[in-house]
């Protein structure tokens, strides 16, 4: 599987052409929606307390984005075709309205704005006709808000705040053009992929464990900054490493440990980096100029325990990016909004399980044994009797079998289309 070109990269002028219907829209809004209160709105925090409530227990109405298909599966396919038929039909009837973003809208308000926002929802099929149209938010319009945030990647609050706004006001044929491209992906991942198989979806930060064609677990992820991205790859996964040992790769020497021994010559020791030659001989921190222009070529590895980058899991496959999946001591940032934060690798929430899932055919590993080693912080290398397939994709919309369609931020821009870019 190599990076998308050609056919992947959808005109981005085609694209632009068809957003221009929504500055028109925004035009007619008038005075209610003038420059500063749009910039108020941009300029505002926005998540509120969203980054706690993202893995909390969602609505009945959110529990319909779900599904056991797998992404990359010809039942998907067909999915977005059907999706793109309809939108193609929605575009037809005139799209949605572009939703005046001049108000923080929730549950109770009574606002001329939220007439505009169920007109919205109901046509890209978030609220029920029968609901009606009026001024009032209520539990109609906010089961069918907190729905189109699942599906659009966003916590489930039922809060309209900026990123909430955004995610509406892209027009329908932007949102078009993006299940087209995303059609071309699918397809080129349409053969047999393995009946047990792990897939990274990048700009989702979400993994999925898939057997016998049918999504067995997910795991909320997080994936490689704009600066340092997680690559597209298909390999196999052949090793788990219990309490491993973590070695810096040379970009991280340089960009931050290096920067950070500048400011704090206790930052290796506290964090238990030991420094190796070429040799393997230890060298003491305090024989380093930290000040040179060049890092030291030597090894930074970090012992096994608590603070361990990797805490209790590295999953090692081969790839000629050095990049792997790992458990992380930092478990709070699986509740960020924006989980765009490694180095180019992957971290899983809840790896143990996936562990667990990984070892299912390896001889003498179960969930009572891998515990027990990682609880003796032992450094313990486990080769998998069946290695399993692993593949990093980049899909930002996909479709269900109920007609959810799913979308998220162009994270690494290959969609060619700014207004879905990483907000």
């Amino acid at each position: 599987m190599t990076k998308p070109t050609g056919l992947d990269k959808v005109s981005r002028r085609r694209f632009i052409g068809r957003a221009a219907g929504m500055t028109a829209a925004a035009m007619i809004a008038g005075p209610a929606f003038a420059q500063s209160a749009i910039e108020e709105i941009l300029a505002s925090p926005g998540r509120g307390m969203w980054d706690d409530q993202f893995d909390a227990q969602s609505s009945r109405s959110v529990a319909q984005t779900a599904t056991r298909h797998p992404i990359a599966s010809a039942d998907t396919i067909a999915f977005v075709e059907r999706a793109i038929f309809d939108y193609q039909n929605l575009i037809a009837r005139g799209g949605w309205p572009f939703v005046p973003a001049t108000k923080k809208l929730r549950m109770g308000v009574s606002e001329p704005e939220v007439r505009i926002l169920r007109q919205r929802l109901i046509a890209s099929g978030d609220l029920d006709r029968n609901a009606g149209l009026s001024n009032e938010f209520d539990s109609y319009v906010d089961g069918a808000v907190k729905k189109f945030q699942a599906r659009h990647g966003l916590p489930p609050d039922g809060v309209l705040g900026s990123y909430s706004y955004q995610a509406l006001n892209v027009s329908a044929d932007v949102r078009l053009g993006q299940l087209e491209t995303n059609l071309v992906r699918l397809r080129s991942m349409s053969g047999f992929l393995g009946d047990r198989y792990v897939m990274v979806n990048i700009p989702a930060a979400q993994i999925e464990a898939v057997e016998n064609g049918s999504v067995v677990l997910r795991h909320t992820a997080i994936v490689g900054k704009i600066d340092r991205q997680t690559p597209i790859l298909n390999s196999k996964i052949h090793e788990i490493i219990l309490n491993p040992y973590w070695t810096s790769p040379r970009s991280i020497i340089e960009k931050d440990i290096v920067p950070l021994m500048r400011k704090d010559p206790t930052y290796l020791a506290r964090n238990n980096i030991r420094l190796f030659d070429g040799q393997g001989n230890e060298v003491a921190p305090e024989t380093i100029d930290w000040h040179a222009e060049k890092a030291p070529e030597l090894m930074f590895r970090q012992d096994p325990g608590k603070g361990n980058a990797m805490s209790s899991t590295k999953i090692n496959f081969h790839n000629p990016h050095a990049v792997y999946m790992h458990d992380t001591p930092q478990q709070g940032v699986f509740n960020q909004l924006m989980r765009f934060e490694s180095s180019g690798c992957v971290r899983v929430q809840n790896v143990r399980d996936l562990n667990t899932w990984l070892l299912r055919d390896t001889p003498g590993w179960n969930r009572q044994t891998m515990e027990a080693t990682i609880a003796s912080r032992e450094n313990t290398v486990i080769e998998l009797t069946e290695p399993v397939p692993v593949y990093f994709t980049y899909f930002t919309a996909w479709a269900s079998e109920d007609g959810v369609v799913q979308f998220r931020d162009d994270v690494y821009q290959r969609d060619g289309v700014d207004e879905l870019a990483l907000r």
